[in-house]
C-alpha cells in the first residue's frame, strides 16, 4: 500500500504548521519552497484541510495557513483515511471480475486497511512531530524567516 501524493502533501502541511510561532501565518509558497512541491497542488490540499476544519486559511497580503486544532487532538488514522478518500484497496467491479462473488481477496484487503487505520489512530499529529522532527521543522521555519520575504500567499 502506498499513500497518494495528496495525502503525502496534506501530512506535510499539517506537520509543518505544528511548529509555528510567528506573527504572520505560513504561506502556501513557503511550504512549496520548503518541501519542493508544486504550489498549485498544495492549494488544492490546503482547501481540503481547511474544509475539514484542521487548518484556517486566510487570503490576502497577510494571509496564509495556521493549524486550527491541537496536534494532540488529530488522530493520524482519521486524517489518512479522510485524505485517501477511499476505504478499499481494489475495485472488483471495474473492470468486472468474474471472481467477484466468491473471492476472498477484497475482504482480506479491507480487513487489512481497517487494521492499518486503526493502528494509525494510536498516533496523533503531536506524536509524529515531537523531538527531532519538531526541531527540524523549527529550523525550516527559521531559514524562511531569515531569507527574503516568503513566496506568494495563498
Amino acid at each position: 500500500m502506498q499513500l497518494n501524493r495528496f495525502t503525502d502533501f496534506g501530512m506535510r502541511i499539517l506537520m509543518y504548521l505544528t511548529q509555528h510561532d510567528r506573527a504572520l501565518p505560513v504561506t502556501i509558497g513557503e511550504i512549496a519552497t520548503q518541501f519542493d512541491v508544486p504550489h498549485n497542488h498544495l492549494i488544492k490540499v490546503a482547501n481540503k484541510l481547511s474544509k475539514m476544519g484542521w487548518i484556517t486559511a486566510v487570503r490576502g497580503r497577510h494571509g496564509g495557513l495556521r493549524l486550527a486544532v491541537k496536534p494532540s487532538d488529530l488522530k493520524l488514522g482519521y486524517v489518512l483515511k479522510t485524505l485517501e478518500d477511499h476505504d478499499q484497496l481494489i475495485d472488483c467491479n471495474t473492470p468486472p471480475c468474474p471472481l467477484n462473488r466468491c473471492c476472498g481477496l477484497q475482504s482480506a484487503l479491507n480487513e487489512g486497511i481497517r487494521a492499518f487505520y486503526s493502528k494509525m489512530d494510536e498516533y496523533t499529529l503531536a506524536d509524529v512531530t515531537g523531538q527531532q522532527t519538531g526541531d527540524i521543522i523549527i529550523q525550516m521555519h527559521r531559514r524562511i524567516s531569515q531569507a527574503s520575504p516568503p513566496p506568494a500567499n495563498i
